[in-house]
C-alpha cells in the first residue's frame, strides 16, 4: 500500500483535533477527512485507506500518488497556527537553504516558459483556484495549496533587455504545516495545475 507509514500515523490521531489543526472537516462514520487542495475537495477515507475526489455525484477519481503524499503529510503535520503574513523564499524556511537546491530547486522555469511572454495569463487562470490578485511583478497571485499553506507566485515578463523571471514565495509558517519534501511536491502539483489550466485556455 502506498504511504503505509503515513496512514498508520494518521490512524493514531484524534480525528476532530486533526481536523482543527488542518482546518478541514472530519466525519466519524465511516471515519474520513474532507480536505481542499488547490480548490478541489478530497475525501481521505480512513476505513478503506484510500483518497479520492468526486468528479460527479456518481463518479469518484482516485488521488494520484503525489496527491496522496501531500494530503497525508498535511493531515499528520499541520498545526493550528496563524499565518505569519511574512513572505519568504524557499531557502529562508528552516533548513530550506540546504534542502531547496540541486534536484530539489523550485521549478520556476516552468512558470517562466508558460507565463513569461504573457504574464496576464496568470490572472486568466487564477479564478479556477480562487486565487487572490497581488501587486508584485508584472503579474502575481496568492492561492492556497492546502488550507494552511498559501503560495504567492510572481511573474516578470520577458522583454528585449531581460529574460522572463518567476518567483515562488511562502508564508513563513509553511514549514510548520508540511515537511520540506512534501512542500516541494505540493509546489510541483500547483505548477502542474497552473500550466495545464493555461494550456486549456489557449
Amino acid at each position: 500500500m502506498a504511504h503505509e507509514g503515513l496512514w498508520k500515523q494518521l490512524e493514531k490521531l484524534d480525528g476532530r483535533q486533526t481536523a482543527q489543526r488542518a482546518k478541514c472537516q472530519y466525519v466519524s462514520d465511516p471515519a474520513r477527512y474532507i480536505v481542499t487542495m488547490l480548490n478541489k475537495e478530497y475525501t481521505v477515507d480512513l476505513s478503506e485507506m484510500r483518497i479520492y475526489s468526486r468528479v460527479s455525484a456518481a463518479k469518484q477519481e482516485a488521488a494520484s500518488f503525489l496527491e496522496q503524499l501531500c494530503l497525508l503529510a498535511y493531515l499528520t503535520n499541520a498545526q493550528d497556527l496563524p499565518f505569519s503574513n511574512q513572505l519568504v523564499n524557499a531557502r529562508a524556511l528552516p533548513a530550506g537553504q540546504f534542502f531547496f537546491r540541486g534536484i530539489h530547486s523550485l521549478p520556476t522555469q516552468r512558470l517562466e516558459k508558460t507565463f513569461g511572454d504573457y504574464p496576464s495569463k496568470l490572472y486568466d487562470v487564477a479564478a479556477r483556484f480562487r486565487a487572490e490578485r497581488c501587486e508584485f511583478g508584472d503579474a502575481s497571485i496568492r492561492l492556497y495549496i492546502l488550507p494552511r499553506v498559501p503560495l504567492t507566485i510572481i511573474i516578470w515578463g520577458r522583454s528585449e533587455e531581460f529574460e522572463a523571471r518567476a518567483s515562488i514565495l511562502f508564508d513563513k509558517s509553511a514549514a510548520d504545516q508540511l515537511p520540506l519534501d512534501a512542500l516541494l511536491v505540493a509546489v510541483g502539483l500547483t505548477l502542474d495545475a497552473l500550466v495545464e489550466a493555461a494550456r486549456a485556455d489557449t
